[in-house]
């Protein structure tokens, strides 16, 4: 059919958020390391135009801010060049214990990176 499939949009996201947490210290192997791990339950992906065999995506993600026990990211993927939008999305992440346990609170690390960052980011 000529353009991207829509499953490897979420792994675009996927992208954004690794190049994010890289850029600003908050990684997937440092979460896991303070004993927690933050699945997804939500993604949402509107789709706007598509891309095609070739083109080149560049994500813009950004972390939201939020007081409640979850990580929201948003996303906005472009087609270069001349930066065309071609998707918008969002991702909602929680915090589980190794053991899979809930967290209802963020945990004090996640905490402490926020105040540090001050998720201007």
């Amino acid at each position: 059919m000529g353009v991207v499939w829509h499953g490897h949009y979420i792994k675009y996201f996927e992208e954004g958020r690794e190049a994010l947490g890289a850029k600003y210290g908050f990684t997937y192997l440092g979460v896991y390391d303070k004993g927690y791990t933050i699945p997804i339950v939500k993604v949402v992906c509107d789709y706007k135009k598509p891309l095609r065999y070739g083109d080149h995506a560049v994500v813009h993600t950004r972390m939201l801010p939020c007081d409640a026990a979850k990580i929201l990211y948003s996303y906005e993927i472009f087609r270069e060049p001349g930066m065309e939008l071609v998707a918008t999305g969002e991702t909602i992440q929680v915090f589980l214990t190794r053991s899979g346990e809930l967290s209802l609170v963020n945990p004090p690390f996640y905490e402490a990176w926020k105040k540090e960052v001050g998720l201007s980011i």
